[in-house]
This record gives structure tokens, C-alpha cells and sequence, in this order.
């Protein structure tokens, strides 16, 4: 076997830290940079500052068997690397533009120290034309743009067995180098399931390797999280629909999505997307399409209508529970913008609590991982519990805000006189519930 190169990753976050423990448990050599001191020093103990399963247990073996070391110095760790990955943040600022001062300060850190011959590889998610403008700065240097597509949540899994790996570059043979990398992935998937605690896929994908150039592997990375998102939404827009007409949407979608052009996937209803990629990743493409002169009406249709959700679920509840919520304990199961993720950023179970505790309500909030992270972001007057018992006691109604097992596993029968406000759809049909029970966009079950 060819001997694994040596790689550097800035940044060590969701797609960087993955990303860096999958690679070194496959025998790469791995260089990881991680500048917020808090964070470097849970690392280098083999723990992420984030839930995702698995992580942990991989960057342990990692770290024992010496094929990971995680610093805070470009000096260390970019030298002697033949590939450094940029898997910075790119946060949106005010105007939903992307701040893309982290991946220009990364750029420029890394060049001080990189040879003649290494490639750039950037992961961060950036507008059409950055890697062009990085590229002029980068000189000697080969840039490729390398998107992710992990999901938190199942990120491990996603690494091992992606739908597809882009490389785009104007240096076709960097690009290809960085996919053979990847290609290395394949023969340890059987042995990082086993470490991590997680099982393979039943029907894993047949990766696709795509090499294109530059722009084009820019663009496929926002261009998929917005279909996503507009999927997400039009869903939505039909769940408000089949509300007024007494439809059933989880049996409309049933049936389009049956249909194979379409797909079943990402067009559940309830109360729309969150965390740290779509918000922004859709928000920048508006933002980038206006710099070309174009106008993206649809994918400012879709962010109106996911803005939307969270309120329109409570005005149901409103109506339900006889009209205003001042002064009534209620209760909201789940912070984190979805399931398997600690994640809270821009949670839409989050606007509904504060939306919630702002009407008058007490509020009380659970959540079995993301208790901690969603703490900043909540009013303060809302009171956090570490069970679902302490959280629903004494609450008139119960807002199902992120679809975790527990949740949907929960004996919701042993509760009298209570609302059930389940904004995920994610209660099972064959539940008989016998108090008030609702949905997005449900009728004739529950």
C-alpha cells in the first residue's frame, strides 16, 4: 500500500473534527488546528465540544495511536503536510452575505508555512467565485475546492459512505489527488463502524466521485443545501394548505414522494429547518446570486415561508387551547435544530420556547443533548430540565420541537387533559392518543 499522505485541517468544528478522526483512523497522518484554547484542550483529551456519536471514540484511538495531534500552530502542523484543508466557519453577516473573514485569515496563515507543491483544499462553504479570489493570493500554491456534505447527527457514517466527493479545481491534477484521498475511505469503513459504535448502512450509497472546476464544485455545495431547504418549505406550504382543505400531508407526501423524479426525502412538514448550514447557506446564495445580478425569488419565497412556521404552529395551539397562553405552564421537548446533534443555532424549537415565554407563558424546555448549548440562546425566564418528567409537570400543553427517539417512544396516553402540539409530525400513526392532539397539516388520526 502506498504510503498515506500527510494532511493538514484548519478548524476543527463539525465537518473539520470529523473529517480529521475519520482520516486518521484510516492510517493518514493528521494535523489538526484548533485556535479557541477551551476547545483545543477538550480535544487534545479525545473529546469533541459537540454530541456527535461515535466522535469521541474515534479521536481517543486517534490520539493513542499517534496518527492525529491537534494544535493551536500553523508552524507545527502545515510544514510538512501535502494537503491542508480549510474547514473554517463562514457565519452570515447582518445582511445574510457570507463573512468570509476566517477563510481569507486561514488562507493566509497556511500560505506563511506551505511548500511548494501542497494543496489548498477548502471544505468551508463560500460563495461562487471565493476560491478564484483565493487563488490569486495563493501563489505556487494548487486550490481546490472540496465541499462537504456531512449531516450532524450522522456525520461518521456520511464521511464513510458520502453520496458524492467534489473536487474542483483549475489544477486537474490536484483535484484528483484530493479524491484519491477520499478513495482511501472505502476500505476502512468496516473498521471505524466497529470503533465508533455505529452500523453501517443497510443500503449505503455508491460514492460519486465528481472532479469539475472551481466555480461549478463552489456552486453544487449551496446549490444541494437550498433544494433541500426549498423541498422543506414547499412541504410546509402544502401542510398549511391541507390544514384548511382537511387534508392529510404525511399521505400527500406519501404519495409524491413515491414517485421516483420526486423523493420522499426533506418533504416532511412541521416546523421547518435550522441549525448552522441552511439559514445561511440560502441566505448566502441570495446574497451571491444579487453580486451576478441575480434575483433567486424562490429561494427568498422558501426562507419566508420556513420564517413562518414556528408561529404558525403556536397560532394552532393558540386556537386550541382557547386562545392566549399567558400565565399556562407549558412545556417544549427538544432545542436542537434537529435529532442526534447538540447543535441549537437558529433552532426553530428555540423560536417557538421564546416565542412561547414573550406570549406570557411559563415555559419549561428539555432537550438529551442540547440542554447546555441552547442555553445562550434562550430567555432567561425560561427554566431548563434534565428530564421530561420534571419538564411536562403541571404543563397544559406539550410542543414536541425536535424529533428525538424519546420523545417519540414517550407514553403520551399516561397524560390526562394535556395538548400533544407535535410539531414534527413525528408521533406514530399507530398511536391512539386520548387527549388533544396536534399536527402540520394532520387530520383523521391521533
Amino acid at each position: 500500500m502506498a504510503k498515506q499522505p500527510t494532511v493538514t485541517i484548519i478548524g476543527c468544528g463539525y465537518v473539520g473534527l470529523t473529517t480529521a478522526a475519520v482520516l486518521a483512523n484510516c492510517g493518514v497522518q493528521v494535523r489538526a488546528i484548533e485556535t479557541n484554547p477551551q476547545r483545543l484542550s477538550t480535544i487534545q483529551k479525545g473529546h469533541a465540544f459537540f454530541y456527535e456519536l461515535g466522535i469521541n471514540e474515534l479521536l481517543a484511538n486517534a490520539l493513542k495511536q499517534n496518527t492525529l495531534v491537534v494544535t493551536d500552530s500553523y508552524e507545527q502542523a502545515v510544514p510538512d503536510s501535502s494537503i491542508v484543508f480549510s474547514c473554517v466557519g463562514t457565519p452570515d453577516n447582518p445582511d445574510g452575505s457570507s463573512n468570509l473573514e476566517y477563510v481569507h485569515e486561514a488562507a493566509a496563515q497556511a500560505a506563511e508555512y506551505m511548500k511548494p507543491g501542497t494543496i489548498f483544499a477548502q471544505k468551508s462553504t463560500v460563495p461562487v467565485g471565493t476560491g478564484k479570489d483565493l487563488e490569486s493570493k495563493l501563489k505556487g500554491i494548487a486550490y481546490v475546492s472540496n465541499p462537504e456534505f456531512l449531516r450532524e447527527g450522522t456525520a461518521i457514517s456520511d464521511t464513510l459512505w458520502s453520496d458524492r466527493v467534489v473536487a474542483g479545481s483549475d489544477d486537474p491534477a490536484a483535484a484528483q489527488t484530493v479524491l484519491d484521498l477520499y478513495k482511501t475511505v472505502e476500505s476502512c469503513r468496516e473498521n471505524i463502524c466497529k470503533l465508533a459504535g455505529i452500523e453501517a448502512p443497510t443500503q449505503p450509497a455508491q460514492t460519486t466521485y465528481v472532479q469539475t472546476n472551481l466555480n461549478s464544485a463552489e456552486l453544487i455545495k449551496v446549490t444541494a443545501n437550498a433544494f433541500l431547504a426549498l423541498k422543506i418549505s414547499f412541504a410546509n406550504s402544502i401542510a398549511k394548505l391541507a390544514d384548511h382543505a382537511g387534508a392529510d400531508v404525511v399521505d400527500v407526501m406519501d404519495a409524491v414522494g413515491a414517485d421516483r423524479r420526486i423523493g420522499r426525502a426533506f418533504l416532511n412538514a412541521g416546523r421547518g429547518y435550522g441549525g448552522g448550514c441552511f439559514p445561511k447557506d440560502v441566505s448566502g446564495l441570495i446574497r451571491s446570486a444579487e453580486d451576478f445580478g441575480v434575483d433567486m425569488e424562490i429561494m427568498k419565497a422558501a426562507t419566508e415561508v420556513n420564517d413562518s412556521m414556528p408561529h404558525y404552529i403556536i397560532r394552532k395551539a393558540q386556537e386550541a387551547i382557547g386562545g392566549s397562553f399567558k400565565g399556562k405552564y407549558l412545556a417544549v421537548l427538544g432545542l436542537a435544530f434537529k435529532a442526534g446533534t447538540s447543535d441549537a443555532r437558529r433552532s426553530p424549537a428555540i423560536t417557538i420556547a421564546n416565542t412561547l415565554a414573550e406570549l406570557g407563558a411559563n415555559v419549561h424546555v428539555y432537550d438529551p443533548e442540547a440542554i447546555e448549548e441552547a442555553k445562550e440562546h434562550l430567555l432567561p425566564d425560561i427554566k431548563r430540565f434534565t428530564t421530561i418528567g420534571e419538564a411536562i409537570k403541571d404543563a397544559e400543553a406539550i410542543f414536541i420541537a425536535t424529533d428525538w427517539p424519546e420523545f417519540k417512544d414517550y407514553d403520551w396516553n399516561s397524560l390526562q387533559n394535556v395538548l400533544i402540539v407535535d410539531c414534527m409530525n413525528c408521533l406514530p400513526k399507530s398511536n391512539a392518543l386520548t387527549g388533544k392532539y396536534i399536527g402540520v397539516g394532520l387530520i383523521g388520526y391521533l
